[in-house]
């Protein structure tokens, strides 16, 4: 849940201009490196005798032991997740990775590096009849140490966005400080999602509700990875992320109306550039506000949700919910794509979702 605003999103490192250019782009290259075998270990046709880009790294930087050895876990997953997508019929024939350096700070033989990752994936057009591509802007914070030759070793890897979603991420379990609901509280309960393939025939009726679907779905496009300025952004250091905040934005857009009242009520929905209800910017009290207005009903199943559909994830199954996402795509097959932020993704497929968190629980509702 956010609730404090956080105008600068990403990593935390002040710059520091004293840092040498050939000191920032040896950091560069080994956080593109690093990244790039990430995405790598997902496309297809890619395999344990890859080429990794990090182990032709010598002399003034390289990982060390440690990381190497996370580097190498973190391959062996996001190739058991390749198969996994394989087995529900989706595949990457290509990807491509681009590492920015945002800020670089260095005091004696401690280094750190604030970094942006730019990543996109190319769906295989054999196997998904659907978008062609989906992608991702992530921040990390890179930490080095050198040894007394002078040889800078990447320490450590910290994802600094508020959301632990990016196609070639690692799993993690997410922290959330929202309570769960108790019986006298009094708002509804969202019924869990299946997640079996194929899915009972659900079909929306885009004319039934009098909101403009297409509107949602042009909105996401135009800000899955920036963020509208009549609104706050809530990503970044401590602001608890911006995912519900812009899934209200999405519906907003298609006609969903301000419900004003006090912030802290959640059957009260509003959200602009001075104040916001919770249920505006929180993952469960957004559940609360959409179930008991009647604006939104629970689904039986995640791969029924079509556009302008509204996805939930609890990632460690504790009841509460942590990450809103919003459809903005459907294909041939009837798999839904999702948008979201935090981070910033684009037509990201439920199945890959499915995929690289078996053990969440997901809430699909209709809106």
């Amino acid at each position: 849940m956010a609730l404090v605003p956080n105008w600068s999103a990403g990593a935390a490192v002040t710059d520091d201009p004293t840092v040498d250019a050939a000191t920032k782009a040896t950091f560069q290259r080994l956080a593109d490196a690093v990244f790039t075998d990430r995405t790598q270990a997902l496309v297809q046709g890619a395999g344990k005798a890859e080429t990794r880009h990090t182990s032709g790294f010598s002399g003034s930087v390289r990982l060390s032991g440690g990381q190497t050895r996370q580097e190498k876990s973190a391959l062996d997953e996001l190739r058991d997740r390749r198969g996994r997508l394989a087995r529900l019929g989706e595949t990457y024939r290509a990807g491509s990775t681009k590492v920015t350096l945002d800020a670089t700070r260095v005091k004696g033989r401690h280094a750190e590096a604030a970094v942006t990752e730019t990543t996109s994936l190319t769906y295989d057009k054999a196997t998904v009849k659907g978008p062609k591509s989906t992608g991702f802007q992530a921040h990390h914070e890179l930490t080095f140490e050198a040894d007394r030759k002078g040889t800078w070793r990447l320490t450590g890897i910290r994802d600094t966005d508020d959301g632990y979603l990016a196609v070639n991420q690692v799993a993690k379990p997410a922290v959330t400080s929202v309570k769960t609901a108790t019986a006298d509280d009094g708002p509804p309960s969202a019924a869990r999602a299946a997640t079996t393939w194929p899915a009972p025939v659900n079909k929306k009726n885009f004319s039934a509700t009098g909101y403009d679907y297409k509107a949602m779905v042009a909105y996401a496009q135009k800000y899955w990875n920036s963020y509208n300025p009549a609104y706050p952004d809530f990503n970044g250091q401590g602001a608890g992320g911006d995912c519900t905040n812009f899934v209200s934005q999405v519906l907003k857009a298609g006609g969903w109306k301000h419900v004003p009242g006090y912030t802290y009520d959640w059957k009260k929905w509003f959200g602009t550039a001075d104040i916001q209800s919770d249920s505006f910017v929180g993952v469960n009290e957004f559940s609360w506000f959409a179930l008991s207005s009647q604006r939104a009903t629970s689904l039986a199943n995640v791969y029924q949700m079509d556009l302008g559909d509204v996805l939930q994830m609890d990632f460690n199954r504790d009841g509460s919910k942590d990450h809103s996402m919003i459809v903005t795509y459907r294909d041939s097959r009837g798999v839904p794509y999702v948008s979201y932020h935090s981070t910033n993704t684009y037509n990201r497929s439920v199945a890959s979702l499915v995929a690289s968190y078996p053990n969440a629980a997901f809430y699909a509702y209709r809106t």
